[in-house]
């Protein structure tokens, strides 16, 4: 996998790219590209995957006028192809150890981005305990990014320090921990009757494409389309490093 911290923007760059228009991606389609994040599809078999099927969709458009594609889900059976021929070829499965200055994620950045989700989490109006246990928490890896507890970096005052790739993977690990329990709160304090809604929407907008995945893929899109909206409609923030950059 190229660096950790590109696999949202390249893949959409790329779809937008074949497809030869600037589509926004929609919340189905960032609900996959997490779900296929979180299930290790590597870098390279995605955009490989999204090459193959628009390859294949432009072949068949030359023999009759076809539908545009409009989601990322229509590619997903050439991505799950193009995977497994990594894993066999037993290529591109190693994450990028390259050091993070180069992408814009300096301890500075890093720590506001914690800062600013904490102060959110602090004004929510659901689940306000585990809210604001939350918040808690990342104003304490604020500190961290910043080395306040312990600058061991020797740099100056007010520098910005850049931190490895593989600390900033930790990180990130440890904010999909913090996402999850966040989620399982607001699921738990959110009314019946907008969950059912939030699932019934995931639904419609997976209809055109459940012949193209697998029954647990399904289940995992729902679950992330389900998490983005959920926290879309109490106006909370995603935790995710992937979601600064996009600020």
């Amino acid at each position: 996998m190229r660096n950790y911290f590109n696999y949202f923007t390249e893949i959409e760059e790329r779809f937008q790219k074949r497809r030869g228009s600037i589509l926004l991606l929609s919340t189905l389609d960032w609900a996959l590209i997490e779900t296929w994040r979180e299930a290790g599809v590597p870098l390279d078999a995605v955009l490989r995957g999204i090459d193959s099927a628009f390859d294949k969709y432009e072949q068949r458009q030359k023999k009759g006028r076809m539908r545009r594609i409009n989601g990322l889900a229509w590619c997903t059976q050439a991505v799950m192809e193009a995977a497994e021929e990594l894993r066999e070829a037993s290529i591109g499965t190693a994450s990028s150890t390259a050091a993070a200055s180069s992408s814009g994620f300096e301890a500075g950045r890093v720590a506001m981005h914690l800062e600013a989700a904490a102060s959110a989490l602090d004004k929510s109006s659901i689940a306000a305990e585990a809210c604001r246990a939350t918040g808690s928490r990342l104003r304490e890896l604020a500190a961290e990014a910043r080395h306040e507890p312990a600058n061991s970096g020797g740099a100056e005052e007010g520098a910005s320090v850049s931190k490895p790739a593989a600390d900033l993977e930790s990180l990130e690990r440890v904010l999909t921990v913090l996402e999850e329990k966040l989620f399982a709160a607001l699921t738990a304090a959110a009314p019946e009757e907008l969950l059912f809604a939030l699932k019934e929407h995931a639904a419609r907008e997976l209809a055109p494409y459940r012949s193209r995945m697998g029954a647990v893929q399904l289940r995992q899109v729902e679950r992330q389309f389900v998490q983005k909206q959920l926290l879309a409609h109490y106006n909370l923030p995603r935790l995710s490093l992937f979601y600064m950059s996009q600020q």
